[in-house]
């Protein structure tokens, strides 16, 4: 009986099987032949629109770039960034020359705004029209070589419309040292408007922005051109603002407004400056991907073919569906996770089998819980025992017998030295805070350094300076300053013999900022690189393990914006900012028992 089941059990699979590879061969074949040449005159077609519709996108979004940085180098009159806003009817021309600020606000402030304001902005110079004396901000920090700048040249080519900005071609930034790199620049004239504006304005000075041609790798990357496929962007005037290769002058002048057999030219306007994003695609390397597009086609005809026969073969043979899924939650299980179930559908031996599988879970669950919990807490409640069996007041008080001992003996400096280290401990040792206020975390580092002052002979001096405005109230990470002044120490001025160790506490908007700096033997820059890419990475070794645990228990805390930033200079010292919020909430000082 159970054989004559089984037959009729397979011929079900092997009639299933059959059918699925019909009906999925015969209308796979049909689809391929019937409709192949209608799919490759709409992929044609939809390849041609879909270019013509990426250059008009690319065209756009340069045009609006190009409008953007128009609209910044406008700031000068508007007076619209961050932090100040002012008259436009100044008189530009005394601030300019005399006090040197531009709205009120110094030159090298205001050219730091528009500097980074935007992200390819890579410098910004301004020339005073009185003396040609120059003001530039550099996020390279690059020196500047002014007998390069033709500043001069392009002065003159603004001369015929003062007022008007001005765009010039993409160039090279050889008048910065050590520069490699090429840029296009926006110029306009600063104009003093305090009185009438006439055809000849007076010109007080000329902003020069040099933005990165990297803005336009951006756009272009997105048309994704073949080998042989060219882009370029041209004004009204026939010159090269940008190319996909490099072109000689007979080049340019060839390719300028003539199509070349073999290429199909796409182009599409640039209103800002009246001039064209023009894209040049070589047809045969179009349709050569086309056709290989269709034998991919073909191939995966093939291989559809090939997995439909197999899969039919697959399912008249063997029922293996439900062994499959009970294989994968057992993997599951391996794996560690236990919330899982499998679920049963039938009552005979698979049924069965996943019913004892079931069970074998939820006992391994239980007995985890039983067993395995329970020791855990019972090492907790032994660990727990431990501490509680520790007696930080006795220390406390054996120190201050110590103290007394030695103020019997006049020896007032090593009483002092008790005293701080007694007073070092029990700030450290008194558990149960995060945060503590400013005033208290000052008091701690005091104690810490005239310990280390004592040490090392008086060689190490400790300053401070606590900003107006600042509440000594205010809470900040316990345990944070101290061992950035250890780090000082050790690493900054152990190696020199000598030196200073300073503290400044101010606030800055909503922040609260605490640098220590020191005046010792700073660090490399690789060496630099390599420690703030230690605090930065959760996974990164370091020997700064008390740097790095300061910065993360500080984002652990308070959250990501705030932290460590470390800066330093090889032989002239290193500074370490710390970033906390403003927290004005009081905590009271705890009463010794």
């Amino acid at each position: 009986m159970l054989r004559l089941r089984g037959k009729k059990f397979t011929s079900i699979f092997v009639k299933f099987a059959t059918s699925f590879i019909l009906v999925g061969l015969i209308p796979l074949f049909a689809l391929s032949l019937f409709s192949m040449n209608a799919f490759t005159g709409y992929v044609e077609r939809y390849t041609t629109a879909n270019l013509q519709q990426m250059v008009l996108y690319m065209s756009y979004n340069l045009n609006s770039a190009f409008d953007q940085y128009n609209e910044m180098s406008k700031i000068m009159y508007t007076g619209r960034y961050e932090g100040f806003v002012e008259s436009a009817s100044l008189n530009q021309t005394y601030n300019v020359n005399e006090l040197e600020q531009i709205n009120n606000i110094p030159i090298d402030s205001f050219l730091k705004t528009v500097l980074y304001s935007d992200p390819y902005i890579s410098s910004v110079f301004f020339v005073r029209e009185s003396d040609e004396k120059i003001y530039f901000q550099d996020k390279g920090n690059r020196g500047l070589d002014s007998s390069l700048l033709p500043y001069r040249d392009w002065r003159r080519q603004m001369n015929g419309n003062p007022s008007k900005v001005a765009i010039f071609p993409t160039h090279s930034t050889d008048y910065y040292w050590d520069s490699k790199g090429n840029a296009f620049t926006v110029g306009r004239n600063l104009i003093d408007i305090s009185g009438k504006v006439t055809a000849n304005p007076k010109v007080v000075g000329t902003l020069f922005i040099d933005v990165d041609v990297s803005l336009f790798d951006k756009f272009f990357k997105e048309l994704n051109l073949g080998e042989k496929d060219e882009l370029y962007l041209l004004d009204g005037e026939g010159q090269f603002y940008f190319s996909s290769r490099e072109l000689s002058d007979q080049d340019k002048a060839k390719i300028a407004g003539q199509s070349e057999k073999g290429m199909m030219m796409i182009s599409e306007p640039i209103p800002f400056l009246n001039g064209m994003l023009t894209a040049r695609i070589h047809r045969a390397s179009l349709f050569q991907q086309l056709l290989s597009f269709r034998i991919t086609i073909f191939i995966a005809i093939g291989l559809c073919s090939i997995a439909l026969i197999v899969m039919g073969t697959w399912f008249s043979r063997r029922l293996s569906a439900p062994i499959l899924k009970l294989m994968k939650q057992m993997a599951k299980v391996e794996s560690g996770n236990l919330d899982t179930q499998v679920e049963v559908r039938s009552n005979d031996e698979l049924g069965r089998l996943s019913h004892s599988f079931n069970r074998m879970i939820d006992r391994l669950k239980e007995y985890i819980d039983e067993a395995y919990v329970a020791q855990i807490k019972q090492k907790q409640t032994e660990l727990n025992a431990l501490k509680s069996q520790i007696r930080p007041h006795f220390l406390y008080n054996t120190l201050e017998v110590i103290r007394m001992s030695a103020v019997d003996k006049d020896d007032h400096e090593v009483a002092d030295m008790i005293l701080s280290l007694s007073n070092q401990l029990k700030y450290v040792i008194d558990y149960g805070e995060e945060k503590v206020g400013i005033g208290r975390e000052l008091d701690n580092v005091k104690d810490y350094f005239y310990i280390i002052s004592v040490r090392y002979d008086q060689r190490f001096e400790f300053s401070y300076d606590i900003a107006s405005g600042v509440d000594l109230n205010w809470q900040i990470l316990k345990l944070s300053l101290q061992p950035i002044v250890e780090n000082a120490i050790q690493h900054g001025l152990k190696q020199k013999g000598r030196g200073t160790v300073g503290l400044t506490i101010e606030k800055r908007g909503m922040d609260l900022v605490i640098t220590v700096y020191d005046d010792g033997v700073g660090m490399s820059v690789d060496t630099l690189t390599r420690l703030n890419l230690v605090l930065n990475d959760a996974e990164a070794p370091g020997k700064n393990v008390g740097l790095k645990n300061v910065h993360e228990r500080i984002r652990s805390v308070f959250g990501e914006p705030y932290g460590i930033v470390i800066n330093s200079r090889e032989h002239i010292g290193t500074s370490i900012v710390l970033t906390f919020p403003i927290v004005e909430e009081y905590v009271s000082e705890r009463t010794e028992i």
